[in-house]
């Protein structure tokens, strides 16, 4: 019995470490969107960088429908909120956005408010 418990608590691990890797992508598409922005319309360095936020986005769809599977809609849609977390990592780590403290603290708030709703699970 121990052993099936055990085995349970693998899977459900591993289905949340599928959802974060791809709510990592999925805010990896928001780099490539930015960086498009910043370049000429219809540039090369544009068509390159909106292509691959494109890819993201098709690759993310499809992953989205497998976490759907998994998770509970509540509980998928909760943790999409911690792509804003990595909107200011990648934020300040790439484009040398400052860091303040409501973002900061917006911070906490989100991975509080994630960490209620998946413990209610």
């Amino acid at each position: 019995m121990n052993d099936k418990k055990n085995r349970g608590e693998t899977i459900k691990l591993r289905n949340y470490f599928f959802l974060h890797a791809s709510l990592l992508l999925y805010s990896i598409g928001s780099v490539f969107s930015k960086l498009a922005s910043q370049e000429d319309f219809l540039s090369l360095g544009f068509i390159f960088f909106y292509g691959l936020f494109l890819m993201v986005l098709f690759v993310y769809a499809l992953l989205w429908q497998q976490i759907l599977k998994r998770f509970p809609l509540t509980v998928a849609f909760a943790n999409k909120a911690i792509t804003i977390l990595w909107g200011i990592v990648w934020g300040y780590l790439i484009f040398g956005e400052p860091l303040r403290l409501g973002m900061l603290l917006g911070s906490i708030i989100i991975v509080s408010g994630i960490y209620l709703v998946v413990s209610d699970e």
